[in-house]
């Protein structure tokens, strides 16, 4: 699909449930995709004029029950082929979740999808933490806190992908925004392998207008698949408390709004991970609400709707008003 896409063209979203919690120590992520569906993600997505196809829950490759590498390299395979299979139909992927581990096979399906079209591949990591951990370096073992390192061809990941496994993605082309949580493992490889980084610092000085218009310039002119994986620790646990991996110092409510409008204006996206919720540990349905309500945001929802004009081009109140 191209990447001209009209500010509110309709799109055709497939939305994958991916009920997984094998990558985590904490249960209660298998039932994300449901509360979801439950706070109105269909709804809110086909209000906006979108055609929504709820493919159901992907069920793993392989016996029931198994953990750690080989119960994620299970779901990995499954989510993989529906994703590829999602993307060659011409719809949009939107791949519900459940841990973070699920983007193992989200983006090993949009990797396959593109390598048959000539495309790269380029990732936006709305998350707290750099998620590029290896087995040899993860404090916990707990494989949501290594999807990165293993799709960027770090070894000590045997058998995660079916055959043949595609060329990995390029660190380069991956962008962590939000990172404020990083062990020191994983901190020295993102910086040897020049993983693209805008830490809640960079934000607290410069807003997130700038540092995510730099991203999406990088990603317009390759002419690349974009894929944005939406963790929920990515905003603040004051706003979203459902996640069993909270930090504090993330991204406000309506920060997280601007980037969703943001890369709504831009047209880039072509692929959608909604990771990390945790009904067990929310209150009352509200990160699973705040969650649609970004979704919503990114697929076109505004207050007024008006053209996006570049912060110099913006009309300027008249001196004297009050």
């Amino acid at each position: 699909m191209s990447s001209e896409v009209s500010l509110h063209a309709a799109r055709s979203i497939a939305l994958i449930g991916a009920p997984i919690e094998v990558g985590t120590s904490e249960p209660g992520a298998l039932m994300g995709p449901a509360a979801l569906r439950t706070a109105g993600l269909v709804r809110a997505l086909s209000e906006l004029g979108h055609s929504v196809t709820d493919r159901g829950d992907v069920a793993p490759e392989g016996p029931a029950g198994m953990r750690g590498l080989d119960g994620v390299a299970a779901w990995t395979r499954a989510l993989s082929r529906v994703v590829e299979g999602a993307l060659d139909a011409g719809s949009l992927p939107l791949t519900a979740g459940g841990d973070h581990s699920l983007s193992l096979g989200s983006v090993d399906g949009v990797l396959r999808h593109c390598a048959r079209h000539g495309r790269s591949v380029f990732v936006l990591w709305l998350d707290a933490h750099a998620d590029f951990n290896t087995p040899a370096t993860s404090p916990s073992g707990n494989v949501h806190g290594m999807p990165l390192a293993a799709l960027c061809g770090e070894p000590g990941f045997p058998r995660l992908f079916a055959e043949p496994v595609p060329q990995p993605l390029s660190p380069a082309n991956v962008h962590l925004f939000g990172l404020r949580s990083i062990d020191a493992g994983e901190r020295a490889l993102v910086t040897t392998r020049r993983v693209g980084i805008t830490d809640m610092r960079t934000i607290d000085e410069f807003g997130v207008v700038a540092p995510l218009r730099r991203v999406l310039d990088r990603v317009a002119g390759q002419g690349a698949h974009l894929h944005v994986s939406l963790d929920i620790d990515f905003l603040d646990p004051s706003i979203a408390p459902g996640v069993g991996t909270t930090v504090p110092g993330g991204a406000t409510f309506r920060e997280a709004h601007l980037i969703m409008e943001m890369l709504h204006d831009s047209g880039l996206v072509q692929s959608l991970d909604v990771v990390e919720l945790n009904p067990f540990l929310d209150e009352r349905g509200r990160s699973a609400r705040v969650l649609v309500e970004l979704v919503a945001s990114l697929f076109g929802r505004r207050i007024l709707d008006r053209p996006t004009l570049p912060v110099e081009a913006a009309p300027i109140e008249p001196a004297g008003r009050g």
